[in-house]
Parts: structure tokens; sequence; C-alpha cells
């Protein structure tokens, strides 16, 4: 759903709230029969005839928004466009349509022009970011090259970075793993476990209210990598569980104060007990600072960008093995 405008008309001082979404507007049949004076059997009637003559496609222009109803209860709902609204005015032969169409129109210039200039500037930081990190690489390319013409022992650069370089390259081109690789049955640490885990970071952290919880999310969090339908794991691979679990800790907001620091931990916690912390090598399977980075980087995302920063967390798990 888009944004939400108020359109007040001047003849009958009447009031419609009025949805923006799709680069049009929308009203629902409530809202037609408050615009044109006219009640809602003949609004039907009008969009019945409109469709059935074939005056417009019904798909292209119409859609179903949720709707706040008296009860309070939300419903789908059917709204029309403005191409549908103004097939009602011409019907009705009300003057109400053609204010109603000026002051639409006016509307949508200003809300179109607006969301161009709000893309262009994501556009523009999009095109900063990859140029920081294609500058990046070309200067690590390039000390790797003089290491390797001076036949130094850093002629190693490149091999030992060829994952996080890869790892960017398939951030910059949406090509992270989506599924784990460690597919067995998972050893979850129980809820007292966690807070044992949390308990221990009080001495670490001077803070009156750390690891206090607001609600039952942590809980929540913690139960959902458990779950699944019949014998479906909702999340199939202990990658997946951990990333999860990462996600659901930092951005559920369960506890007061150090939801990043418990998340970490918890994170950590799950790996250790199912013997992931550490490679074949005995080396930590994240670092300090990459932990540090991905925790970051789930606080500052938005909602939508749930699935990608979960597959960046299941990427660098895979690749560290």
């Amino acid at each position: 759903m888009g944004e939400i405008v108020i359109y007040t008309s001047d003849i009958n001082q009447i009031e419609v709230s009025v949805q923006l979404d799709k680069e049009t507007v929308w009203l629902n049949r409530n809202q037609l029969a408050t615009l044109f004076d006219r009640d809602v059997k003949t609004i039907g009637k009008h969009l019945y005839n409109i469709f059935k003559e074939g005056e417009l496609t019904k798909s292209s222009v119409v859609a179903n928004f949720a709707t706040t109803a008296s009860d309070g209860k939300t419903y789908q709902t059917e709204h029309y466009n403005l191409d549908v609204i103004i097939s009602v005015g011409y019907r009705v032969k009300s003057q109400q349509g053609t204010q109603f169409r000026i002051w639409a129109n006016s509307v949508l210039k200003r809300y179109l022009v607006e969301g161009y200039a709000i893309n262009e500037k994501r556009l523009a930081q999009k095109e900063q970011e990859i140029r920081m990190l294609k500058d990046g690489i070309h200067i690590l390319t390039r000390a790797a090259t003089i290491a390797i013409a001076e036949k130094t022992p850093d002629n190693t650069i490149l091999e030992t970075f060829a994952k996080g370089l890869s790892l960017l390259d398939d951030y910059d081109h949406e090509q992270l793993d989506t599924k784990g690789l460690t597919k067995k049955e998972a050893n979850y640490p129980s809820l007292e476990d966690y807070q044992t885990i949390i308990k221990a970071m009080l001495t670490e952290f001077s803070s009156d209210v750390f690891g206090i919880e607001k609600d039952k999310s942590f809980v929540s969090a913690v139960r959902q990598i458990e779950k699944g339908f019949d014998e479906d794991d909702f999340y199939p691979t202990l990658e997946e569980k951990a990333a999860t679990l990462l996600y659901l800790v930092v951005k559920n907001h369960a506890f007061v104060d150090g939801n990043k620091r418990i998340a970490a931990a918890c994170f950590l916690k799950f790996l250790e007990q199912n013997k992931m912390l550490f490679t074949t090598e005995k080396q930590p399977i994240i670092g300090n600072d990459t932990l540090a980075s991905l925790t970051l980087f789930i606080a500052s995302s938005k909602p939508e960008e749930m699935e990608t920063v979960k597959r960046l967390v299941i990427s660098v798990l895979n690749r560290n093995k």
C-alpha cells in the first residue's frame, strides 16, 4: 500500500482519504459514493457497465488494499484507479468528477516528481557504493601485483583474501548462497543455556538494564528455528538456522539493552553446540570483526532486506568451513 492523502472538495465540502500507489490514485466503492454523492448500489451499477462494455479492463485498473472497518477488523477491499474514477464521473455527470480529476492529476505530478528525485538519489548512492568497492579491489590488486613483482612473501594477498573478494562480488551480483551446506539434525541449546550466556555477559558491560527482557520475543526467536511442517524443516540446514537466530534476536529488540551483543553470543552458542564454531583446522569459523560487521549489518537493514542479510550470513558460514 502506498501513501494516503486527503482530498477536500470545494463544492460539497467533503473529504476522502485517497490511496497513492503504482503511479495512480485509488478509491473503493464507498469512497466513490461519497465523492459523487451517489449510493453504493448506483456506483456498483456503473462499475459493472464499465467493465461489461469493455471500456476498461478490470484486471489492470482494480487492486485489493487492506481497509479497516468500523468494527476494527481489517479486510481486503477492491479499489479502483483514476481511469475508473473518471469513467464513473462521466456516467454520473458530476462536476465533482471534473474537480477531482484536476486535483488528482496535480497530486500525481508532484508525487512522480518527488519519487523520481528520491530514486535518483538512491541510484547515485548505490553507484557510489559500487565505485568504492571496485576502487578497493583495484587498490588491493595493485598492491598484490607490486608484491609479486618484488617477489616478497606478500604475493599471497589475493589468495588469502580470495573468499572475501568472491563474497563481495556475489553480493554485488545478488548471487549469495540461499542454502547452507550442513544438513544434519540440530542440537538446540536450551533457553536456560542461552540465559546462562547472557548472565555471564553482565560482568562485561556496565549497564543496569543489560539483558532485561521487554517481552517474549527472545523466546519466540529461539523457538522459531526449531519449527517445521510435518517432516519438512523450515530451516533445513544448520547455517540457515544460525543465520535466522542471529537475525531474529537482533531485529526483535527483546531486551532493554544489549540486543546486538546478546544476538551475537547466542549465534556463537548455537554454532558451538553443533560443533560448527571451529573449522577442521581448529580455526574460528567466523572472526571477531566479521561477527561484529554481520551483526551491525543486520541491525541497520530494512525489513524487506531480511533474505539478503540472512543469505550473507549463510554464505560466510559456508565458505569458511
